[in-house]
């Protein structure tokens, strides 16, 4: 996976998204996968969605599950540029087969951004916001959360895909 090697460092996408195998309940699944560093600039979140629309559109997302996952990736990388450390990187993955299908947006960065005087984001509530996003993700997605990993922080939300 991709990801820059400094804050600073702005890399390309990986704009061809992949398809690879991995170990399901019965045996190997195909699984579509894509991963773009997110530099931390206020353009990244106008480019992410239109990257993800691409992306999501080489994939055939049905136009409404599009706009919602459009939706909730311009929400988590917003709160990834707007409060966290870099580096972020966005990962969208979706298996493919089955009759049940869910599009996995993660957004991974280094944790909240504190300044002097200020305290952590709330972590109970799965996404740490401002406003209205961790609202829109919910409403949105099937499920959503959070996971630390290593001084990382991954947002994600599972998102319906009509089969």
């Amino acid at each position: 996976m991709p990801t820059p090697n400094s804050p600073g460092r702005h890399e390309a996408a990986d704009d061809e998204p992949r398809s690879v195998r991995t170990p399901g309940r019965r045996g190997a699944c195909r699984r579509s996968e894509y991963t773009c560093p997110l530099p931390h600039i206020p353009e990244t979140v106008r480019t992410t969605r239109h990257r993800a629309r691409t992306v999501l559109g080489g994939w055939a997302i049905p136009a409404a599950t599009a706009d919602d996952a459009v939706l909730v990736i311009a929400e988590l990388v917003t709160n990834a540029i707007a409060h966290a450390l870099p580096p972020a990187v966005l990962r969208l993955s979706l298996p493919v087969g089955g009759s049940r299908r869910a599009l996995r947006v993660e957004v991974t960065d280094c944790g909240p951004a504190l300044t002097a005087g200020s305290a952590p984001a709330d972590a109970g509530s799965g996404l740490a916001e401002c406003g209205r996003g961790g609202g829109i993700v919910g409403a949105l997605a099937l499920q959503h959360g959070l996971f630390y990993r290593a001084a990382r922080v991954t947002r994600w939300a599972d998102l319906p895909v009509a089969a």
